[in-house]
């Protein structure tokens, strides 16, 4: 019989919050980078979280987290809930400004600058599976007579 000083402890907010400051910030910062990004999905498998995934982005979105590793959140992507493995959070480091120009003006920071630029345009058009859908029954068929197309 197991009691509940014997089950193993899942790791609460802070060692999910130190564990990203570790993985990801650290290693960022140390190259550089502007931006970067945090899938929770990686959080969740190195951690085995597979059942608190809320607790995961929770943490990951926290004023905590943010304001001890100079952060900024810039973007979070994924379903509407924000409760998924998919959900993807971008964040900004706040003292960027205090990085050589060489860093700041890295060709991964322009390719970081362009994600989710189309975000609202997709949103208009249904999204970006509508998009996609529509321009696939519009494609050219050169077998299709062009009565049919129209």
């Amino acid at each position: 019989m197991n009691t509940v000083a014997q089950q193993e402890k899942k790791p609460g907010a802070d060692e999910i919050r130190e564990y990203s400051a570790r993985t990801f910030v650290a290693p960022a910062r140390q190259r550089g980078q502007r931006r970067f990004s945090i899938k929770v999905g990686d959080v969740v498998r190195e951690l085995k979280l597979y059942r608190s995934v809320a607790n995961v982005c929770s943490a990951l979105k926290t004023q905590a987290f943010q304001r001890t590793n100079h952060l900024r959140l810039v973007d979070a992507t994924g379903p509407k809930s924000g409760l998924s493995t998919t959900v993807v959070f971008t964040y900004e480091f706040v003292d960027s400004e205090h990085q050589p120009d060489s860093e700041r003006n890295s060709s991964n920071d322009a390719w970081s600058r362009l994600r989710g630029a189309l975000k609202d345009v997709f949103a208009e058009l249904g999204g970006g599976e509508a998009y996609l859908r529509a321009e696939r029954s519009d494609f050219h068929d050169p077998e299709r007579p062009k009565e049919e197309r129209e």
